[in-house]
C-alpha cells in the first residue's frame, strides 16, 4: 500500500519535534498573559504558578544591554519568585559569569518590575530564568 506524502503536516510535526528537542521549559509552557516575544526569553524552571511576564523592555546604552522586565501576579495570593539574567553572546553562549538567583515576592494581583545590566558589550541577548515557589 502506498502512502500518501501531505506537506500541510510538516509544520505540526516539526514543532513538536522541536519541542521535544528543547527540553527547555521555557519552550514548553508559558502562562497566557506572556507575549510569545517575551516568552522566548524566559526560561521557566517549573510552573509558572500564576505569574507572568508581561513586557520586556531591552535597550543598549553606551554598547551595555539594559533589560527591565515586569512580571505581574494573576492570582491573589502572593507568591516568592526566584529569578536570574544570563547574558548571551552572537552564538548563544553565555557571557560572563553568570548572576546569583536573587529573591523576590509579588503581592497578589500584583506587579514587580526587575532590572539587570550586561556585564560586558559582547552580550548580545538574554534569558530571564524563573523559578515560582507554590503556595
Amino acid at each position: 500500500m502506498r502512502t500518501r506524502f501531505v506537506p500541510a503536516a510538516i509544520p505540526a510535526v516539526l514543532c513538536a519535534a522541536l519541542m521535544t528537542l528543547a527540553g527547555n521549559a521555557s519552550a514548553q509552557l508559558h502562562d497566557p498573559a506572556t507575549p510569545l516575544a517575551v516568552a522566548a526569553k524566559v526560561a521557566l524552571r517549573g510552573e509558572a504558578n500564576s505569574i507572568a511576564v508581561r513586557e520586556m523592555r531591552i535597550v543598549r546604552k553606551n554598547d551595555i544591554l539594559v533589560v527591565q522586565a515586569d512580571m505581574a501576579n494573576m492570582g491573589r495570593t502572593d507568591r516568592t519568585v526566584f529569578y536570574r539574567f544570563k547574558w548571551l553572546d552572537n552564538v548563544g553562549n553565555q557571557v560572563g559569569d553568570g548572576e546569583s538567583w536573587k529573591q523576590m515576592s509579588v503581592l497578589g494581583l500584583g506587579q514587580q518590575t526587575v532590572k539587570s545590566v550586561a556585564p560586558t558589550s559582547a552580550a548580545v541577548d538574554l534569558r530571564l530564568e524563573m523559578n515560582v515557589e507554590p503556595r
